[in-house]
């Protein structure tokens, strides 16, 4: 097994040597500033982008996000079958140069706490203050800043976050929208909803930033990659706090997502720990709280929806009239390209947990009026082998929904199992109601479905 020690550099002035903790350690260096001087990786376009709206974020903010963006290199880039004895858990050490050494030191151990719930990896962190030449790396505002932004709301191109766009949007709030994209199912879902909103809401309605940031073989040159991604969460709400960051007063940032996926609570023992994502999950979230109220950012993380179903968010959506005309083109796949394999466009596969509940959420709230492309367009047109993908998880939502009926109280014992939920102990009734109810919502699109083992 191979440890990695991965170094954050800033420039030419930045060439100190770095007291590695492990020696033996596979080393690699990310130079974080391009040849003029600016920030590389899509976080100098980000930086260019707030100070078009007037808009100069913290420092603190910055450093964030540039920890994040090492976290996100040695989540894509480590292979985990290469690199861990248990098939699963990696090591990888960060050295980060931040504008406060000292600040960030004393959170080191709830930041490497925080990643290992998140991903399932061994982190250790490492600051050193930045050169004098950058110890300030906000881009000047180029105009006055934008006026009236109240609040920050991701925009990850799925349901979710198009539901959470369009409430706001219809009750009279002007959000900054931010998203975060590598690939290019994900570009296309973005895009396509923003010019929609403003199309729907104005112009001048919204303001967003969108963010491509990632590394591949040319930036970091491990000669692996890693496609599970279970750490682009801290990416994506690092990047909402740099732009919260940059608004006038305590900004709140809200985290659109559904109960049922906030929890993710392993629908069989195969998926215990990192196996399931943990994106939105109610720990992770008061954790990255914890850190941006020690690091004295004036930003509040917040998931309105957390304790809704998918279909109670599309059932109560403030225009569902509109909704209705662009669901289609938003993406909740966990892996569209793989329509590929069946010779097809990139598309929602149909079958995944994600794909799952994403169509058994039209099912209730539009009435079934679902134009959504899938690859296996009908779950009842045959038997599903559920030794395979295809019918995986749709018997593993059949026997979770059996087990709750037969034990109704036993879903409050379930929703432990992800994690934690000792932050919010008021709260444990109503996600483990949501997490029940999200599952006999699913388990209603599947009656009639058959799968079992061999087809």
């Amino acid at each position: 097994m191979r440890r990695f020690s991965l170094i954050g550099r800033l420039g030419p002035d930045d060439k100190g040597k770095i007291n590695l903790v492990q020696s033996d350690s596979d080393v690699f260096e990310i130079d974080f500033l391009d040849g003029d001087l600016r920030m590389g990786f899509g976080i100098g376009h980000a930086l260019d982008q707030l100070a078009s709206l007037g808009l100069e974020p913290s420092e603190r903010g910055i450093d964030l996000v540039v920890l994040a963006a090492l976290v996100n290199a040695g989540d894509t880039r480590v292979s985990r079958k290469l690199n861990a004895q248990d098939g699963w858990t990696r090591e990888i050490d960060l050295y980060v140069p931040v504008s406060a050494a000292a600040a960030w030191s004393a959170n080191s151990g709830l930041i490497e706490s925080m990643l290992r719930f998140l991903s399932g990896d061994r982190w250790r962190v490492f600051f050193r203050d930045r050169t004098k030449r950058t110890k300030t790396l906000a881009v000047a505002p180029k105009r006055l800043a934008i006026d009236g932004l109240t609040k920050v709301s991701l925009l990850s191109g799925g349901l979710d976050s198009l539901i959470g766009a369009v409430d706001l949007l219809s009750g009279g709030v002007r959000p900054f929208f931010v998203s975060h994209y590598w690939d290019s199912e994900t570009a296309k879902a973005q895009a396509y909803i923003l010019e929609r909103l403003e199309t729907q809401f104005g112009k001048e309605a919204f303001k967003s930033l969108r963010v491509r940031l990632g590394f591949d073989k040319h930036h970091l040159t491990t000669g692996e990659t890693e496609n599970t991604q279970r750490g682009r969460s801290f990416l994506f709400y690092s990047l909402a706090t740099l732009a919260a960051s940059a608004i006038n007063g305590r900004t709140a940032v809200d985290i659109p997502e559904n109960g049922l996926i906030a929890l993710n609570v392993p629908l069989d023992p195969l998926r215990f720990g990192a196996l399931s994502t943990r994106t939105a999950h109610p720990h992770f979230i008061a954790s990255m709280q914890r850190l941006i109220d020690a690091l004295a950012l004036d930003v509040e993380l917040n998931n309105p929806y957390r304790h809704m179903t998918k279909g109670e968010m599309v059932a109560n959506c403030a225009d569902k009239l509109f909704l209705q005309k662009i669901v289609s083109n938003s993406m909740s796949c966990s892996s569209p390209a793989k329509a590929r394999y069946n010779k097809l466009s990139p598309r929602h596969c149909g079958y995944c947990v994600p794909c799952l509940i994403r169509r058994s959420s039209l099912e209730v709230g539009l009435d079934g009026d679902d134009e959504t492309l899938y690859t296996v367009e009908d779950l009842k047109g045959h038997i599903l082998a559920s030794d395979q993908p295809e019918g995986e998880h749709v018997r593993s939502f059949q026997l979770m929904a059996k087990r709750i009926r037969a034990k109704p109280d036993l879903a409050k014992i379930l929703v432990h199992k992800p994690g934690p939920l000792h932050d919010k102990p008021d709260e444990i009734p109503d996600y483990a109601d949501v997490f029940r109810r999200g599952v006999l919502e699913v388990a209603e699109l599947l009656k009639g479905v058959r799968a079992r083992p061999g087809g």
